[in-house]
């Protein structure tokens, strides 16, 4: 019998993301979640963890730049991968020397276009729009010490019609999230031994 892989999700916004992975998660024999993580005590994730009656934790970002507490938490929940589902903070080299590949984030645009420091939420949709592109999408990458430049996992496309706004965008990009995020870290953590 295998063990259980245990998850923790970090988040700093709404947590539409973590909700799904939540749900999607919530019946799953061989993976749990043990906990989200936010920067944002009132971060709409909070409550979505409430909710599904999963605990969360506060850190303040100077914590998430030391990584000693997060890690302390993660190692204390025999955390196996840590999925970032709207975090925006940079992850400490302590958390990502400790966790190699074991790090999975999800970027709303095609990497490597549209990544980097700032490249977050509307202000990547806006930029995709403003450059007049015919499409977009989601990558699931693992994550490094550089924003946005850890292996990519997965993408998948989207297209833009010559009328769309960055908002309809968002909505698009945001379907393919809930759709393929759950799945694709379900494959991930399956693979590993």
């Amino acid at each position: 019998m295998t063990a259980i892989k245990k998850l923790a999700i970090l988040a700093s916004g709404s947590g539409s993301n973590a909700e799904k992975i939540i749900q999607y998660f919530k019946s799953n024999k061989e993976i749990e979640i043990v906990g989200i993580l936010t920067n944002n005590e009132n971060a709409g994730v909070t409550a979505r963890a409430e909710k599904a009656g999963i605990a969360y934790h506060v850190f303040s970002k100077s914590e998430f730049e030391d990584g000693a507490p997060v890690l302390d938490f993660l190692k204390s929940h025999e955390v196996d991968v840590v999925v970032l589902a709207g975090f925006l903070l940079k992850i400490s080299p302590k958390i990502t020397s400790q966790y190699p590949d074991r790090i999975i984030n999800i970027h709303p645009a095609l990497l490597p276009k549209y990544g980097g420091k700032g490249m977050y939420g509307h202000y990547v949709h806006e930029a995709v729009i403003n450059n007049q592109e015919t499409e977009s999408g989601i990558t699931i990458h693992l994550v490094n010490d550089e924003y946005d430049e850890g292996e990519i996992i997965f993408q998948a496309k989207c297209s833009i019609h010559p009328q769309m706004g960055s908002k309809q965008l968002s909505a698009k990009v945001q379907q393919l999230e809930h759709q393929h995020y759950p799945k694709v870290i379900e494959d991930f953590v399956g693979k590993l031994d």
